[in-house]
């Protein structure tokens, strides 16, 4: 905190709804909280919950906690009773912060620096498989994804990160981390609105962002067209479908496909400006500090100072992401879907990823996914779900029977309007097989 005041003091901290908050008042809103905190008990190694959203109390919370060596559990605003419940219990944390402390104070001794290795937060993963998991990430886990994550980016003292994405979710927490380390300026929205963040990129509000590609997909739709001041947009959560990367590229929209996952502290792979197109498709090298290595069956193992030390594995010491990918001969990685999106089918093995990748090549299709459903005879059939622009549709099988081998063409195709997705962005396919 003394560190703030003295170098960046009158700077922006953070730009929401309520206005500007400068880092000697976030400091000063920090070390009350923190004293509020205190005098409900919170102590040293506690954990505190929160359902607060995107503001100046949530960043209060983020910063005062450290100062009280207790860690933050942001809950999922889109729970329902039963399933907090079940964090909340899963956690541990001593109490939930739902609204913004006001009351008591307690007196607290100034602690002496942070110890690097102790735990930050503990951030509950998407789901995308089944019931989330708790990911302990420490002090350490941040600090090296943030300087990573400068290294790959820069840093302007004018920087204004736009974070939109949840604040439970590793990606929409970094950017409140990052621009404090950094001492530059988060730009909060409560949530994602198309009109705003169109507007926002157009007049120039912003000179950097992370999104997911849905999001962008959305702007695209509603006809953006100039952003003068941004310098890099991440784009992660899952896959750029190959339409956006074209548009990011005829319009000089720095999109950067980056690749990470809550137990990396966010990204641990990303495209540099200069390689957005040459690299297109690519998540991009390592990051600084990040090693990759592909197993033998094809899985993208990490590892490094940004990740989770829960995470890596005992025998090997590498995080198992359960992706599969490739790295090629310049080092850069391609990420081709999860291990387990395989459809086996009549003994044959079908990556989803590369049926949904034919299907949106073409020109009707917005975005695909695919899944495998029981079949008597073939174990699994290949069943695709579509969502579509209007145009003329009847001959999407005959153009995946010219691109994929025949036991890889969908056996069953259904029209939807949208593909489930959750917070973060992420396909929910267990949806799709309900």
């Amino acid at each position: 905190m003394d560190d703030w005041l003295t170098r960046h003091g009158e700077h922006p901290a953070l730009i929401t709804a309520a206005g500007t908050t400068t880092y000697a008042e976030l400091a000063d809103g920090a070390a009350r909280t923190a004293r509020r905190l205190a005098a409900m008990g919170v102590r040293e190694g506690d954990r505190v919950a929160t359902t607060l959203p995107p503001s100046v109390a949530f960043a209060e919370l983020l910063h005062a906690l450290p100062l009280l060596g207790a860690s933050l559990v942001p809950l999922n605003t889109r729970l329902t009773g039963e399933e907090r419940r079940w964090q909340l219990e899963d956690s541990g944390a001593r109490l939930c912060v739902e609204e913004p402390l006001d009351g008591e104070e307690a007196e607290i001794e100034p602690r002496p620096a942070v110890d690097l290795d102790s735990e930050h937060s503990v951030i509950y993963t998407s789901g995308t498989t089944g019931r989330p998991t708790a990911v302990s990430l420490t002090h350490r886990n941040h600090t090296a994804s943030a300087l990573a994550s400068a290294w790959n980016l820069g840093v302007d003292p004018h920087d204004r990160w736009l974070g939109v994405l949840p604040l439970f979710h590793v990606g929409g927490l970094a950017v409140l981390l990052r621009s404090a380390i950094y001492g530059t300026t988060a730009v909060l929205h409560d949530g994602f609105d198309t009109g705003r963040v169109k507007e926002a990129f157009e007049q120039g509000e912003v000179t950097l962002a992370s999104l997911v590609p849905t999001m962008l997909r959305r702007l695209v739709e509603a006809g953006l067209e100039r952003a003068p001041a941004l310098r890099a947009v991440l784009l992660g959560g899952g896959p750029v479908p190959r339409d956006l990367l074209e548009w990011s590229a005829q319009h000089d929209f720095p999109a950067l496909q980056t690749y990470g996952m809550t137990q990396t502290s966010s990204q641990i792979a990303t495209l540099t400006a200069a390689e957005a197109v040459k690299k297109s498709g690519s998540a991009g090298r390592p990051l600084l500090g990040v090693e990759l290595s592909i197993s033998d069956e094809g899985e993208i193992l990490a590892r490094g100072p940004m990740i989770s030390p829960g995470a890596l594995d005992a025998a090997d010491g590498w995080l198992h992401t359960g992706d599969r990918g490739r790295l090629d001969g310049e080092g850069y990685l391609w990420v081709e879907g999860r291990l387990k999106d395989v459809i086996v089918t009549g003994g044959e093995n079908v990556a989803c990823t590369e049926v949904e990748r034919a299907l949106e090549e073409h020109p009707a299709v917005v975005e695909a996914a695919v899944v495998g459903l029981p079949d008597a005879e073939w174990g699994e059939v290949v069943t695709a779900f579509v969502v579509l622009d209007g145009q003329p549709s009847d001959d999407l099988i005959a153009h995946c029977r010219e691109r994929l081998a025949g036991y890889k063409v969908p056996r069953a195709l259904h029209v939807v309007d949208a593909l489930p997705r959750n917070a973060a962005g992420k396909l929910l396919r267990r949806e799709l097989v309900r």
